[in-house]
């Protein structure tokens, strides 16, 4: 089994700010707040988090094949 991933760097579709961030492992983080625009980002369809809709890695459930901590 792959070792989990905890840091995923996001990137703001407005203003391309980046933040390397610590993901959950227990929750799904529906909104993150934009350190440098202050927009609001939100998950895309389809997606369970911000981490796998702007992230760089998927939040660790994604990774762990267990299926979206939303779901669970």
């Amino acid at each position: 089994m792959a070792e989990i991933i905890l840091e995923s760097t996001l990137t703001c579709p407005q203003c391309g700010h980046v933040k390397t961030e610590t993901m959950p492992t227990d929750a799904c983080q529906y909104y993150y707040e934009c350190e440098g625009c202050h927009v609001l980002l939100k998950p895309k369809p389809g997606d369970c988090c911000v981490f796998c809709s702007h992230g760089s890695v998927p939040c660790p459930p994604i990774q762990d094949e267990s299926g979206c901590c939303a779901k669970g």
